[in-house]
């Protein structure tokens, strides 16, 4: 029998003895091998740490970031050979694009997130804060890549998905990763493994494949490393209390199967668009992935007074389920992921009919087109339905994990509150209505339950993604059962892989760890203006004194005319007792037009392209006719952009590509009296010398 190769170390091998024989889901015959009998686990994480890291940490968010794209262009060139591998794990057209297309998606997302983070392989977290009233001395935060490797040990349901959206994530940050895929469904993932090596985009060491057991992989840890799980709460459960993880405080991010719920609201009537939304819903979750799904709907909740409407409703959308072999296009749910796998779920449901009844589906039989049912892993939708909910734990504390789910009463919103809270932690759940009271009353009454709420109703159901689909730029995770950890989220994610330090010290300091420019920071003043300078020659900290120029009490009245801005304040004949001015004051936006006049090299071209925004902008301190305002104006951050990317603020000249940056730049706003009177970021985008 053909065995599956592991990657580490910077080559392909496979381990010692026989192996675990892994089958086709669908017809049950015998697909490889797999085993990582023999691989010494302590050097596989010794070589992410030694190789891997290393050559992360050596790029900047930028690169990695395009690292990512570079990999989801790749991956999806290839997608028809994921595609026709995947179907082996018993999963159709519409569950491998969940998977494959899912996981290349989570790629791209991230690979996006770069455009948030500077051009260095570390970023600053939060704001500055002054630590004395001279201005001497301050603290803000750093974030760096953990110096260790991210060890992902993933459920068998998803073998590209589950990889993909870990690395993604933990590539960005800058952190090599091990994955150690289910073995049930390891051939999909190395299939997709080999696909990214061979394309030589991420660099030696970033990336090793584990197709087998995990071994003793977790005594080896150490406290830069990260530990991911997804599976099951008991077994997660156990390797977190490994010896290892808590001498050495290894973070550990669990995610676990969950009793997720639905909440049919009760002003959604039997008929109207949101009934059929909540339908389709529940028929969706229970048969994609043949509700192999960790955020599957397993609890049904329905006002009680709709509860066999629900049932006649639902029971005849669940018999036109097509089951069967998902190579054939009338097919839209296939098998569970093997015959183990259908055994479990069979025991799991015979437990829950303890309390409750099968309303539809068979335990012992299914009707399948273009398979065997019995030697596929194929089991039928059962719908069960418990009518006392508050009598019977059964249901919020038993999973079975395929397509099961089971149907309850609810009287007020205040049961349905309590109900999805007995599950003690989900993953998501789901509230279908229109009202926004109902809406209101739900999210915050349920929300610390569950770590996703959807909230779903006709006008918003065309765009939404549902509600078993976490999103790469949302927190995906939950409390208590469903692990108590967080992962994705966008730019909180990649925070699971950085070390957070505060430093301290002088803003001149600061600003030279940080490459960000720090308020009261030292500047450097330079003879050449900082607009006649390309994107690679300015310096973080270049700057700019400007002369003078006074405001009189005709530029306030002209900028009224000219904006339409009469407010009171800026009108000379206001009675201004009982206010907060003195007089006419300026508009602050006359200030910032006129410091822009003050600052700006306008004589003739130059590399500055286009004023590209302007970030949190204050006024604080009024201006009067007759004060004399002066600006300082320094280079405070520098983000360059890459050329490649056609969605990326392309600028075009004559049909000619500019290579450029967006420059930051830190305005303050003087009067007389040397008080600053107006503080902002204005962006430009400038252009480059190269390209990148």
């Amino acid at each position: 029998m053909q065995k599956l190769n592991n990657y580490i170390q910077g080559k392909w091998i496979t381990g010692d003895g026989d192996g675990q024989l892994l089958f086709d889901a669908v017809n049950g015959n015998p697909i490889a091998a797999a085993t990582t009998r023999g691989i010494d686990f302590k050097a596989v994480l010794d070589y992410a740490r030694t190789v891997g890291n290393p050559a992360l940490r050596k790029m900047s968010f930028q690169q990695r970031g395009r690292m990512l794209r570079a990999l989801a262009l790749h991956l999806l060139n290839h997608k028809e050979k994921f595609y026709s591998i995947s179907y082996k794990t018993g999963a159709t057209r519409v569950d491998s694009w969940i998977d494959i297309e899912g996981g290349i998606g989570n790629l791209f997302s991230n690979a996006s997130l770069r455009r948030k983070l500077p051009d260095d392989f570390f970023c600053l977290d939060g704001d500055p804060i002054p630590l004395g009233k001279q201005n001497t001395f301050m603290a803000h935060h750093l974030l760096v890549p953990n110096e260790g490797v991210a060890i992902h040990i993933n459920a068998y349901n998803f073998p590209v998905w589950g990889m993909l959206e870990k690395i993604a994530v933990n590539l960005l940050a800058g952190v090599p990763a091990v994955v150690k895929p289910a073995t049930v469904t390891s051939y999909v993932t190395e299939a997709v493994v080999k696909e990214i090596i061979a394309s030589k985009i991420l660099p030696e060491g970033a990336l090793q494949l584990l197709c087998g057991s995990a071994g003793d992989i977790l005594d080896h840890v150490q406290s830069q490393d990260v530990v991911t799980f997804t599976g099951s709460a008991a077994t997660g459960i156990k390797l977190k209390a490994g010896e290892a993880i808590l001498r050495e405080a290894v973070p550990f991010n669990m995610e676990a199967d969950s009793l997720n719920c639905i909440v049919l609201g009760e002003d959604v009537e039997p008929g109207k668009p949101d009934w059929d939304v909540f339908l389709k819903e529940v028929k969706k979750e229970m048969t994609v992935k043949a509700g192999q799904k960790c955020t599957a709907i397993r609890r049904i909740f329905v006002p009680e007074n709709k509860l066999e409407e629900v049932q006649k409703a639902l029971i005849p959308l669940l018999q036109k389920t097509i089951i069967g072999n998902p190579l054939n296009d009338k097919v839209r749910m296939g098998s569970l992921a093997g015959n183990e796998q259908r055994n479990e779920v069979k025991t799991q449901v015979q437990k829950l009919l303890a309390s409750s009844q099968l309303i539809y589906g068979s335990l012992d039989s299914v009707s399948v087109i273009d398979a065997d049912a019995q030697t596929g892993a194929f089991i039928s939708p059962l719908l069960l339905q418990n009518e006392n909910p508050f009598q019977s734990s059964e249901p919020h504390n038993i999973e079975a994990f395929g397509p099961v789910s089971t149907l309850m009463p609810y009287r007020n919103m205040e049961e349905a509150i309590a109900l999805s809270k007995l599950g003690k932690g989900s993953l998501c759940s789901t509230l279908v209505s229109s009202s926004p009271a109902l809406a209101r009353s739900y999210t915050l009454g349920a929300a610390s339950y569950h770590g996703r709420i959807l909230i779903l109703n006709s006008e918003c159901a065309a765009e939404s993604t549902g509600h078993g689909s976490p999103l790469p730029l949302l927190v995906h995770g939950g409390p208590g059962r469903a692990g108590g950890g967080e992962e994705m989220g966008g730019l909180r994610g990649i925070r699971h892989y950085l070390q957070r330090t505060a430093i301290q010290g002088s803003p001149t300091m600061i600003t030279a760890i940080s490459h960000v420019f720090q308020p009261y920071a030292k500047g450097n003043t330079t003879e050449v203006h900082p607009f006649k300078m390309y994107f690679e020659e300015l310096l973080i900290g270049d700057q700019l004194i400007t002369e003078k120029r006074m405001i009189s009490s005709d530029d306030i009245d002209k900028f009224a005319e000219l904006s339409g801005d009469h407010f009171y304040a800026h009108k000379t004949n206001t009675d201004f007792s009982g206010t907060m001015f003195d007089q006419q004051v300026a508009h602050g936006y006359l200030i910032m037009s006129m410091a822009a006049g003050l600052f700006v090299d306008s004589f003739e071209k130059n590399p500055v392209l286009l004023n590209y925004g302007i970030d949190e902008l204050r006024f604080t301190k009024p201006v009067y006719p007759g004060t004399r305002i002066y600006i300082r104006f320094t280079c405070k951050e520098k983000i360059a952009q890459e050329t490649k990317d056609m969605n990326a603020n392309m600028v075009y000249v004559k049909g000619m590509e500019i290579p450029k940056g967006i420059v930051k730049w830190y305005v303050e706003i003087f009067d007389d009296t040397d008080e600053l009177t107006g503080v902002g970021t204005i962006l430009t985008m400038v252009q480059m010398k190269n390209k990148i």
